[in-house]
């Protein structure tokens, strides 16, 4: 019988990003149940109110991996971006980063991609999203404000689907 600890790192890795997807699977099915019985209004408020503390849980557990000291400003959460579960399954780029402030993207979205492959309009996630990079930010370093520059259901360019700028004054 195969053991975890008898994998190399290739295949670790590719554990990871099955587990990375898994998460991403229960929660689009999760959030489906909820919009069935609820509504979509109802679903994002509930999607929003468990976003706010999973990425607070996501961002301590990063912390505590990688020996991220709390309110280390800016190259902290850079850091902190690079090992959140999404970073596995999505696209994701910093383009613009100082000590004060940078810009990230979301250039592939697995979610948004898959929608595109039916021919479905964007998902409205902008609401959520403000509250899941606000929350993360903040939990890295009190001191970080997050914006968002664009977001479903905002329009966006073909090149990314949302785009935050995190800055601290």
């Amino acid at each position: 019988m195969i053991e975890p600890k008898d994998l190399g790192k290739d295949e670790l890795l590719g554990l990871l990003v099955d587990a990375a997807k898994n998460w991403l699977a229960h929660d689009g099915l999760w959030f489906q149940a909820v919009e069935k019985k609820f509504g979509m209004d109802a679903a994002i408020e509930l999607d929003g109110q468990a976003w706010q503390k999973f990425t607070q849980i996501e961002a301590q557990r990063i912390m505590q991996r990688l020996k991220i000291q709390p309110g280390g400003g800016i190259p902290a959460l850079m850091q902190a971006l690079k090992f959140r579960l999404y970073a596995y399954i999505n696209k994701q780029a910093i383009v613009d980063s100082s000590d004060k402030h940078c810009i990230f993207r979301m250039e592939n979205c697995r979610v948004q991609d898959a929608r595109k492959r039916k021919n479905l309009p964007d998902f409205p996630c902008k609401p959520v999203g403000i509250l899941e990079y606000t929350y993360f930010a903040k939990t890295i370093d009190p001191r970080i404000e997050t914006r968002c520059l664009t977001c479903p259901p905002d329009p966006h360019p073909d090149e990314y689907y949302c785009c935050w700028e995190f800055r601290i004054k």
